[in-house]
């Protein structure tokens, strides 16, 4: 008799935990007790099937059919499961459905595939170009051109090994000579370099180590999801997160399939909304994780006015070009030239061959006769036209792929005929029948959302940084501030829509933890003793190697607060080479990485760093302000929250791997955010209706000479948030005064000071006496 499946289970709360080898299931089990005592419902696990040995993150994944033995296996799995269960928990788990390790010796159906080529049954596992290679695959493992490494490639038994690279030999070519063996692999072992323009493969972004997996064929998808389906069916997982589901070839056709595998768990998506963008209505998922909460949450406490105020104040410091930037749009534009043509010029250039093919044979005579440049012309473009990720096959691909931004394209040609390309691009992209066109499409939408992703997050967040807490994943630096009505109105959204969606405010991937950004956007409500401030430090003796950098660096200080030189250099060091624009991650500048860390540590880290700190330390009550008003939104505003390792309380990290540092559970003291963090996660468990898929969001709006500075809401007519908002502004014009807040009917008890109560109108002076934020709930 088949065991009956657990029922689907929606989290009150989670806890992102990140495994590493350091961090096993026997050390997160270890750290239960007091993650159960916190609130949460369930732990969020980072991706638990087998990686690459000594993997810090688990995305590289090399085996879908067994958990990771680093992590304690299965058997360590479902210990941690149980002690889990002990104690009232579940577990949602990380899954990586696009892509896995480039790392044969590691990645068994990878070998198989290298050793027997195209007529390999996993063949069918990877999106390989075949043709595009003349029958072999591009591996750019080499640190030089070939003929200047074949003393280092040897042949050992039936392997090729080099350095640490171990790859299959095909059978019956290990007595060949060596230039003759490599010709005969079904592999290509060449220089590293080759790969941003010969690769034939798709990857992860631009990442050449992670090649991407066919999960849209049912075969590939039943063989990379079986493990991960028996722990849900079994009742070890309750829910899961789907990893970067715009590298899909069909989105769309892979969440109904697991939506149906899965039998309805709770399932959100790692899908990165552009300002105004929505989730698909059609996706049979809970909703997002949660970064488009993450930029509403942010904007609350960020000042426009004050923004623009900085914007030009770092116009006049650091003089940026305006594509370079100096201007939101322009530099966003300029970066997505650059990494269309740079790191996805594989990509483009694969893009063109399908269009040109396509077009060649077409059955309309409209789209024939365009050159091959005119086509890759066009799609250059259309795609850095495109100011969402991707388009979706259940969507309106004319609403991404706009008439607007093809008549901008078709600017780009000089004669009217040749713009005709862009039209072609267009059709194809908006739709047709046949195989070809559908690959078409599939590729189009997966190069748009890589590009949009390195060239948005990875560049140009790197470029333009007037105020860093607004370069944040899923965030809209050009417009950082959202105002009480925005906000309330994207929270009515979400309980309507999606209200089992997820939230956050720290991630693993976000660039600075939202305790950096709160600190950050006090700057925005004084702008001007910032620029006091830069004009002490700029008269220091640091030598500053360019201006954008420098201002990147204070900044850094600044949200950091007081913080080992290593850890701000490091950052900046990534942050340098992210922004491209006078070393890279590929092409290194010796002299002038030596000039940044050397500025960092004479400067930012240095002795006129001092007078950043006192500032911070002037400011600090506006800061925390700030972090806990935060903390507390975050925790209760619709949605499901999740607390990323060690920011229940206050965190200060910066890009990873700063942020994926060990944290110690349970931590040695706590402040006042983590008694926030504590108290609105235990009323989430106390009162779930009040939270739940079934719950109301009611905006309160404060009545008085400050009433825009508290920002409040109800929740389902049970609890009361309130917390202030620009609260440096707020001192600046006399503070409270007879501000009040109109609670809902009822008497009202604090939940953060106890032994307080409030009914009727509740004077906000009184209610922020004690705190910055007040949490309430219903007494009566």
């Amino acid at each position: 008799m088949t065991p009956a499946r657990p029922a689907p289970v929606t989290p009150t709360a989670t806890y992102r935990l990140q495994l590493q080898p350091a961090f096993p299931f026997a050390a997160a089990a270890a750290a239960v007790p007091y993650l159960a005592s916190l609130g949460v419902s369930h732990l969020h696990l980072s991706p638990v099937l087998e990686a690459v040995p000594g993997s810090p993150h688990g995305y590289d994944v090399v085996d879908h059919a067994r958990v990771r033995e680093e992590l304690g296996g299965e058997e360590g799995l479902r210990a941690l499961a149980a002690t889990a269960r002990e104690h009232g928990l579940g577990l949602v788990a990380d899954l990586v459905p696009n892509h896995m390790a480039m790392s044969p010796r590691h990645n068994r159906a990878l070998w198989e595939v290298l050793r027997e080529g195209p007529g390999s049954p996993y063949a069918r596992w990877f999106d390989i170009d075949w043709e595009a290679g003349g029958g072999r695959l591009l591996l750019p493992v080499l640190g030089h051109p070939v003929g200047a490494e074949l003393e280092r490639l040897r042949v050992d038994g039936g392997v090729l090994r080099y350095y640490d690279h171990v790859l299959p030999l095909r059978e019956g070519t290990a007595e060949l000579p060596l230039p003759q063996l490599l010709d005969a692999q079904w592999y290509r072992p060449v220089w590293w370099r080759l790969a941003r323009t010969e690769l034939n493969y798709r990857r992860f972004f631009s990442i050449s180590e992670l090649i991407g997996v066919r999960v849209e064929d049912p075969e590939v998808f039943e063989a990379t999801h079986g493990t991960v389906l028996r722990l849900l069916h079994e009742g070890v997982l309750d829910g899961l997160r789907i990893d970067h589901p715009d590298g899909l070839a069909d989105p769309d056709g892979y969440l109904e399939r697991l939506h149906e595998a899965t039998g309805g768990r709770w399932t959100v998506v790692e899908k990165i909304l552009a300002d105004g963008e929505r989730l698909p209505r059609s996706w049979p998922v809970a909703g997002t994780t949660g970064y488009d909460a993450l930029r509403h949450v942010d904007g609350l406490f960020t000042d426009p006015a004050g923004a623009r105020e900085l914007l030009g104040l770092y116009r006049r410091s650091a003089a940026p070009q305006a594509d370079r930037g100096g201007d939101w749009a322009a530099t966003a534009r300029r970066a997505a030239y650059e990494v269309l043509g740079h790191e996805l010029a594989a990509e483009r250039d694969r893009l063109t061959r399908l269009a040109s093919r396509i077009c060649a044979d077409a059955p309309e005579p409209v789209l024939r006769d365009r050159a091959p440049w005119a086509l890759r012309t066009a799609l250059e473009e259309l795609l850095v036209r495109m100011e969402v990720y991707r388009p979706y096959a259940s969507g309106d691909a004319a609403a991404v792929v706009t008439e607007e931004a093809a008549e901008e394209a078709r600017a780009a040609f000089r004669v009217a005929e040749e713009a005709g390309a862009v039209d072609a691009v267009r059709a194809l992209v908006l739709g047709g029948r046949g195989p070809l066109r559908a690959e078409f499409r599939a590729r189009f939408a997966q190069t748009a959302s890589a590009l949009r992703a390195k060239s948005v997050e990875d560049t140009a967040f790197y470029r333009y940084v007037p105020l860093l807490a607004a370069n944040e994943v899923g965030g809209e630096p050009g417009r950082p501030g959202v105002s009480p009505a925005e906000f309330h109105a994207y929270c009515a959204r979400v309980q309507r829509d999606w209200p089992a969606s997820g939230t956050v405010v720290s991630t693993h991937d976000t660039k600075r933890s939202a305790d950096v950004r709160a600190a950050l956007a006090v700057l925005t409500e004084c702008p001007e003793r910032w620029a006091e401030v830069l004009e002490q430090v700029a008269r220091a003796e640091a030598k500053t190697p360019d201006g954008q950098l420098a201002w990147a660096a204070w900044q850094t200080v600044f949200g950091l607060g007081p913080a080992d030189g290593e850890r701000v250099r490091e950052a900046l060091l990534k942050h340098v080479r992210e922004a491209g624009l006078y070393t890279s991650w590929t092409e290194q500048e010796p002299p002038y990485e030596e000039a940044v860390a050397a500025f960092v540590a004479a400067g930012p880290c240095g002795a006129p760093g001092e007078r950043v700190a006192a500032l911070r330390r002037v400011l600090e009550p506006h800061i925390g302000a700030n972090v806990l008003g935060t903390a507390l939104v975050h925790l209760t505003m619709p949605g499901v929250p999740d607390v990323y390792q060690g920011t229940e309380d206050e965190c200060r990290a910066l890009v990873d791997p700063d942020n994926r540092r060990p944290v110690r559970f349970p931590p040695e003291e706590s402040g006042p955010k983590a008694a926030v963090t504590r108290a609105a996660l235990r009323l989430r468990r106390r009162r779930p209706a009040a939270f739940g898929t079934a719950a109301a969001y009611e905006p309160l709006a404060a009545e008085g000479p400050a009433g825009e500075h508290c920002l409040a809401f109800a929740r389902s007519g049970e609890t009361v948030t309130a917390v202030t908002r620009l609260s440096l502004r707020l001192a600046a014009a006399g503070g409270w005064r007879e501000t009040r807040l109109p609670l809902p009917p009822g008497r009202w008890a604090d939940v953060l000071v106890p032994g307080r109560v409030f009914e009727g109108y509740a004077r906000v002076a009184d209610l922020f006496a004690e705190l910055p934020v007040a949490l309430l709930e219903r007494a009566d």
